[in-house]
């Protein structure tokens, strides 16, 4: 279709290296041992990551490394030296998601290519103008982004646009997931991600019943995302990079994914055969998709009934006895491929065939377990592709064509010069050319010796060869040449974007500099900032007892705000983690006629804080959705104008207070709420009603009050507005009595956050700003707490564990 299009493979160890590069991908991603969110796969060492570079290079392959995850202050320095030899093993580009390791990497390495990870959010014009603005050179758009909008995005920005294309999908918008890390201690935002949306829940009412038919279904797992028929419209779209998910899958899926992907590129969907689409299917799917790039929704999009591989249709069993099951073959089966079966409880059963069996025949296999006449089979994995997979990478299949000239004078050093594309070698031998006695060198000789290319990743295009007669020279001498100039070219075509060298004293001094902070002694604030979500909410509070407040609704403002002015109190309105353009334009358009009566806005998205600040004169706030984890994010974000910033909900206490001695402004903390641990564009109440979209939503019975069971029995509630689904944790933060402990770190306000509560909120904002304002008693304190968690299962968070 074009040449300018990468087809950008998953790499998680040498053999998948090999798998996609020889099988068509222009572009790898790969993560190291360390500070990459997959933190579960193989990935390499400094060694085998300078082998990975050259080995992707001489076939003219381009490598990007993953450093995808947040990280806390203690570890910026190891990072910045990691990428320090990124850079110096001359690495592509590398995919960032911390906001403070990209401001450190553009003032160390400015030349150095940054990509935004899918794990920054970005779903919106703004948001791709933000790190554009910021050096980025390209953007993972955020999977749920519509094609509409990727055409919008490209047209009005020039950074490159990377998009998705195969593979498996998050539930929740990335980056914005706190459902592992709050149940398990291990972060998605660090690469630990347990998937607990792969588990089961059961949807439950608003009185707490289990929805009749919804007990125990994987309404969280998604399909995988196949875009085999829509790679035309991708492109068309604008995206430059055609992603496939997958480092932590085998070779063969990479080798069979990426092939079959390549020639839809070169020679359109039509080009696929029948065989082609079972191969994909076959290597893995979970049910495919198209994704909610191209408005797949509901059961489209989900994967209730199963989180794991379903292979393919292969038969039926038509017959059981006491210890042999019977299956009638509807495909070829081969001697040890995998299939499963179901049994009567629903259980599936995977064995591996004993024997070659042929369409059309009967299978007969020893039974595994309680298994049903007329169930159906499936192959799981196939020996026959499997094999094909690997043959496709066995070998070496990239060849680049070149020109050779060779000149062999009497009395001279031989010398040849070699061509590949612009890339020029010449090479000169310290041998001198004699005359020939009893043997002459020919013409057919040297082509012969110089065109022997079969161990490198050449091929012998055209071969000009210059020779006096009666000329000799040792055969050894011609394969010297040939070994030298390859070699040569094998070093140019490594060393990709000839960078020059790194200055090892003027590094370590601005590093020391850098890293040489002094301590900042702050003052005690002790301030209560408080979120309410609806107008009910705000009527319970009383508004003495607050010093900032966040409306996070939009109905009813003029009289809300005139009220809250009179008591002179600090009024943001907030936004949610995930706007799209038409919503950001309507919440704009609402704060137009009231900028005059709030003192800012509260953002949760990149897109968001660069589309108010730009049009707004007003404080910024910057909320949990921008990840704040370290100093330099920060002191980033400072830099460029936010007046206040939440911190990550994942930090504990010591990295709080070495944050707070390392920047200035006012950060805030959460200490009540019920954080959100997933926002989804896909709503889990579509698989109940059957939604083949969210047109409806508003009006929809189930948008509130509904929720989903786990299998220990807790109850996650949902919320469904502004075209997106909050799952909250199904117990509040209440860290009430250490709440002079998070003070004493250096944060200057604790937030009191209300979602989905309807009742108690005036007791609990009284409490919390009694305590910051030393009105009430530590014995107060504790008998409220006390009575608190007698009637509610309550969790401190991450303040005394933190992340892995």
């Amino acid at each position: 279709m074009t040449e300018k299009i990468e087809l950008l493979a998953p790499v998680g160890s040498f053999e998948a290296l090999y798998a996609a590069v020889q099988n068509g991908a222009n572009a790898v991603y790969l993560g190291g041992k360390a500070f990459n969110a997959r933190h579960y796969a193989s990935n390499f060492d400094f060694e085998q990551m300078k082998e990975a570079v050259n080995y992707a290079h001489l076939r003219d392959v381009k490598v990007y490394v993953t450093v995808n995850i947040l990280l806390d202050d203690t570890e910026l320095e190891e990072a910045l030296d990691y990428i320090k030899f990124l850079y110096e093993i001359d690495v592509d580009g590398i995919i960032l998601q911390d906001l403070g390791l990209a401001s450190i990497i553009r003032d160390f390495f400015p030349d150095f290519h940054i990509h935004g990870s899918t794990q920054m959010t970005i779903n919106n014009l703004p948001g791709a103008e933000f790190l554009y603005d910021m050096g980025f050179t390209r953007v993972v758009l955020a999977r749920e982004t519509p094609i509409d909008d990727i055409k919008y995005i490209h047209n009005n920005t020039p950074i490159e646009l990377e998009a998705f294309i195969h593979g498996a999908l998050c539930m929740s918008y990335s980056g914005q997931c706190l459902m592992s890390s709050i149940i398990g201690g291990r972060s998605g935002n660090r690469g630990r991600c347990a998937q607990p949306c792969r588990m089961v829940y059961s949807i439950v009412g608003n009185k707490g019943n289990i929805l009749k038919n919804w007990d125990k279904k994987y309404v969280l797992s998604t399909r995988d995302l196949n875009t085999l028929d829509n790679i035309k419209e991708i492109i068309d779209s604008g995206i430059i990079s055609l992603k496939i998910e997958g480092r932590m899958k085998r070779p063969e899926y990479v080798a069979t994914v990426v092939s079959k992907y390549r020639k839809v590129i070169d020679e359109g969907r039509d080009s696929l055969s029948f065989e082609d689409r079972r191969d994909v299917e076959q290597i893995f799917n979970r049910g495919f998709t198209k994704g909610l790039m191209f408005g797949d929704f509901g059961k489209d999009f989900s994967s209730i009934d199963r989180p794991d591989n379903r292979g393919i249709l292969v038969g039926k069993v038509i017959d059981v006895d006491k210890y042999k099951v019977y299956i009638l073959l509807q495909d070829d089966v081969g001697q040890g491929d995998g299939i499963e079966l179901v049994t009567a409880n629903g259980e599936y059963k995977g064995t591996i065939v004993p024997y070659k069996g042929k369409k059309g025949s009967t299978l007969v296999i020893e039974k595994p377990g309680y298994i049903l006449k007329d169930s159906l089979v499936y192959k799981t994995s196939s020996i026959d592709l499997l094999n094909r997979a690997k043959l496709s990478y066995n070998k070496e299949n990239i060849k680049h064509p070149i020109d050779m000239e060779v000149e062999i004078k009497i009395g001279k050093r031989p010398t040849l010069r070699m061509k590949y594309e612009e890339k020029i070698i010449d090479v000169e031998i310290e041998k001198i050319v004699e005359e020939g006695q009893k043997v002459k060198l020919t013409e057919e000789k040297v082509v012969e010796q110089l065109s022997k290319l079969g161990d490198t990743v050449y091929t012998l295009n055209s071969i000009s060869v210059n020779l006096d007669d009666n000329s000799y020279l040792p055969v050894s001498v011609l394969n010297q040449l040939r070994r030298e100039a390859t070699g040569k070219l094998d070093k140019l075509l490594m060393n990709k974007n000839n960078r020059p060298p790194i200055d090892e004293d003027s590094y370590r001094k601005k590093k020391r500099e850098f890293f040489n902070y002094k301590k900042i002694n702050r003052k005690m604030d002790n301030s209560i900032s408080v979120k309410v979500s609806s107008i009910e909410q705000f009527n319970q509070l009383d508004l003495n007892k607050l010093d900032r407040i966040y409306l996070g609704f939009y109905n009813d403002l003029d009289l809300v705000l005139d009220k809250i002015n009179s008591f002179g109190k600090e009024i943001f309105i907030w936004t949610d983690k995930i706007l799209y353009q038409r919503d950001l334009e309507h919440i704009g358009e609402l704060i137009e006629p009231i900028k005059d009566k709030i003192h800012g806005i509260s953002v949760s998205n990149l897109g968001s804080l660069k589309y108010f600040k730009d049009r707004f004169e007003l404080k910024i706030h910057g909320d949990i959705g921008l990840n704040v984890f370290n100093s330099s994010t920060i002191n980033y974000l400072n830099k460029i104008g936010l007046d206040s910033i939440t911190l990550s909900p994942e930090l504990n206490f010591s990295q709080i207070a070495r944050i707070n001695e390392k920047s200035n402004g006012i950060n805030e903390v959460i200490v009540y709420g019920y954080l959100p641990l997933m926002i989804t564009r896909y709503c889990p109440m579509s698989v109940v009603k059957g939604c083949k979209d969210d047109k409806n939503c508003n009006s929809c019975s189930l948008a509130n009050g509904y929720g989903l069971k786990d299998r220990l029995g807790k109850t996650f509630y949902t919320e469904r507005k502004q075209g997106s689904s909050t799952i909250y944790n199904s117990v509040p933060l209440f860290v009430l009595e250490e709440l002079k402990e998070i003070f004493s770190k250096g944060i200057s306000m604790a937030r009191l956050d209300f979602t989905i509560e309807k009742d108690n909120i005036r007791e609990i904002q009284a409490i919390h700003y009694d305590y910051s304002k030393g009105l009430v008693s530590e014995d107060e304190v504790k008998e409220y707490a006390n009575r608190f968690k007698e009637n509610n299962d309550i969790t401190k968070g991450h303040f005394f564990r933190g992340v892995m």
